[in-house]
């Protein structure tokens, strides 16, 4: 399989969701385990482009994999940049699609994310 997902998230869209329903609820609803524990330790500023990052990539995701695979949200995990050398990464739990490339850019109120599946 192979296939390609993009998303772009104006992270003030993301900021009137927080208003409308907290950003607990909203971290609550999309955050893999893992993310929901990094999220929970930053700085209410960061926060907020945190959601918006992985709400961009998990649905670049989504849209690379399906109709082969169907994952929720919690069912990927996106891993930022940890250190030099390395790469962002993003892994499915449940699923076996085959290698998951990710980027992901920044800049202003926009968040750009993109996936590819190979398999």
């Amino acid at each position: 399989m192979l296939g390609i997902g993009v998303d772009v998230v104006h992270i003030p869209r993301v900021v009137a969701l927080c208003g409308r329903r907290t950003a607990t609820k909203l971290a609550a609803r999309i955050l893999s385990t893992h993310e929901h524990q990094q999220w929970s330790m930053l700085r209410q500023s960061d926060s907020i482009r945190f959601l918006a990052v992985r709400w961009a990539v998990k649905e670049a995701a989504y849209k690379a994999v399906y109709p082969t695979a169907r994952p929720t949200w919690k069912e990927l995990t996106y891993n930022g940049l940890a250190g030099e050398g390395t790469k962002p990464s993003l892994v499915y739990e449940t699923g076996d699609v085959g290698r998951i490339h990710v980027s992901v850019s920044h800049d202003g109120d926009y968040v750009f994310a993109s996936v590819l599946v190979e398999g």
